[in-house]
């Protein structure tokens, strides 16, 4: 899943654009602290940025001259600036695009699109599927799990039951509904089959430090329980 951040101080037009982005399955991390964008930008490490000229403390051309010190990372430009000069200087200084407020929605979310495909390949990385759950990320494309710094291969049963688990993150999930989940026809499947299956995945999570999280409920089957994960989230 892609992230994008948001450099932008009208409350009111950051959480438009914040909620439209989500539904199109964005990563959105919105900046609130405007004397902290240095550290928020480095510690959030997006894949593209939104951002305003007109800011409470340094303005977007000094903030987009200060990422592209270290980062190639795409800047989009949004500003109610509609002069040429700006959207010159602005692309002079790095930014990748430039949108004049007021703006429809539909018309930043195909800018922005556009700029991700250009930057990243035609929607390989955009349209990733990609799994994220209170820190631990999913990778469909090759089987393999990250938590923090760790990353792992899983095997095909290992991988479709920790979908399944993170897809229903804090639901209990019956035995029947994991066992369909890696067989078509179940009546046949010893049920210790199944228990085998999810010790695995258990081993499997704590190689990545995570302990405890999937949890049995006699007589109604297995929950991913993310409690003790919140502070990933």
């Amino acid at each position: 899943m892609l992230k994008i951040l948001i450099i932008e101080d009208d409350v009111k037009l950051r959480t438009l654009i914040k909620d439209s982005l989500d539904r199109y399955g964005y990563k959105v991390v919105c900046v609130e602290n405007f004397f902290d964008i240095e550290d928020n930008f480095e510690k959030e490490n997006p894949h593209l940025v939104l951002l305003d000229i007109n800011l409470p403390c340094y303005d977007g051309f000094y903030y987009c001259r200060l990422f592209r010190r270290n980062s190639k990372v795409p800047i989009v430009i949004i500003s109610a600036r509609a002069g040429e000069l700006e959207q010159v200087m602005t692309m002079e200084l790095g930014a990748d695009d430039y949108i004049v407020k007021p703006f429809s929605i539909e018309f930043l979310v195909a800018k922005v699109r556009a700029v991700i495909r250009r930057v990243y390949g035609e929607y390989s990385i955009m349209e990733s599927s990609n799994i994220e759950v209170c820190g631990i990320t999913l990778d469909e494309r090759n089987f393999k799990i990250q938590y923090k710094e760790k990353i792992i291969e899983l095997s095909k049963n290992e991988f479709k039951l920790i979908k399944k688990f993170l897809e229903k993150k804090d639901t209990i999930l019956s035995r029947e509904d994991l066992l369909a989940e890696l067989w078509d026809e179940v009546s046949f499947i010893d049920d210790n089959t199944l228990t085998v299956n999810v010790t695995r995945v258990k081993n499997r999570l704590s190689e990545l430090g995570i302990e405890g999280v999937i949890k049995t409920k006699r007589g109604s089957g297995y929950i991913l329980d993310t409690s003790n994960l919140k502070g990933d989230l």
